[in-house]
């Protein structure tokens, strides 16, 4: 692993948000290099991290061993957050793929470098050449369509069902648009990961698993996962301050002030660039 190629993105921006944690326990949802967690820690709280690379399981070994009694590691997708036994302070989401996932070849999720069209987070399920192989021309444009915004979807699905393309170099050759090469390989990491099914299940239990005065903290990278932490935040704190306001799960929520990155930050850490980060707090 290769943690110090990892800068978290919005972490001081995240830290202002939550406040003191000292003492109190933070669900990282998404440990990736482990530079939140180190962060939460190094704050003096107790932390449980979910992450379903195996990748990533040394690294948190590492860090257990550091920081003895309290760092949990649940190498599982976030949404097994719902299988938590109690209430929590807060619970932070960086979402998105981790830099150190691009920077490896052999995983295929980046048209950098040549490798395997595979893509999985887990290194588990169907690949992205099986996807393709798999999945009619209709249901690759759509994926194409909803989460790259591909031009020309129809086209090219027909194009890659016809290649049946292994190698991230083979998908990359058929994209003949260079703007949609990058949009691409998303469609299909979104896809073959579930990734938007996996926020919009992990939100759905939030709710029951902050305490009162708990913080739920996402920070997005693209406007697909971002329109649906932003919409659902807005559903759970509209006319935030008014009794009248929404009950989500006997509970109700005020915003906490959105945030991108700052010029500073911006020029150290080029994936920030596309960064947002949204919060709410549970009022009681």
């Amino acid at each position: 692993m290769t943690e110090t190629k990892h800068i978290p993105v919005l972490l001081n921006a995240v830290m202002e948000a939550l406040g003191n944690i000292a003492g109190k326990t933070v669900i990282d949802a998404t440990f990736g290099a482990g530079g939140y967690s180190k962060a939460f820690l190094e704050a003096g709280a107790k932390v449980i991290a979910f992450d379903r690379d195996p990748n990533v399981v040394q690294d948190a070994e590492k860090m257990a061993a550091n920081f003895n009694g309290r760092f949990e590691f649940i190498p599982k997708t976030f949404s097994h957050i719902a299988e938590l036994p109690d209430v929590y302070d807060a619970i932070v989401f960086d979402l998105g793929i981790s830099s150190m996932q691009i920077d490896m070849p052999e995983r295929g999720f980046s048209f950098r470098g040549d490798g395997p069209l595979d893509m999985r987070m887990s290194e588990s399920g169907i690949t992205a050449a099986d996807l393709i192989e798999s999945y009619s021309v209709d249901d690759l444009a759509r994926i194409l369509r909803d989460y790259g915004d591909v031009e020309k979807a129809s086209i090219l699905a027909r194009a890659m069902k016809s290649a049946s393309p292994r190698t991230t170099f083979e998908l990359k050759d058929l994209v003949h648009n260079p703007h949609d090469i990058a949009p691409v390989f998303q469609a299909l990491r979104i896809a073959v990961n579930d990734e938007m099914g996996e926020i919009i299940r992990a939100l759905t239990v939030v709710p029951e698993k902050l305490k009162v005065g708990g913080k739920c903290i996402c920070v997005t990278f693209h406007s697909i996962e971002d329109r649906i932490v932003k919409n659902t935040f807005k559903d759970w704190t509209t006319a935030a301050g008014d009794p009248r306001m929404p009950v989500v799960q006997n509970a109700r929520f005020v915003p906490i002030k959105a945030q991108t990155p700052t010029d500073v930050e911006l020029k150290t850490n080029s994936r920030a660039r596309s960064a947002h980060m949204r919060g709410v707090i549970k009022s009681y």
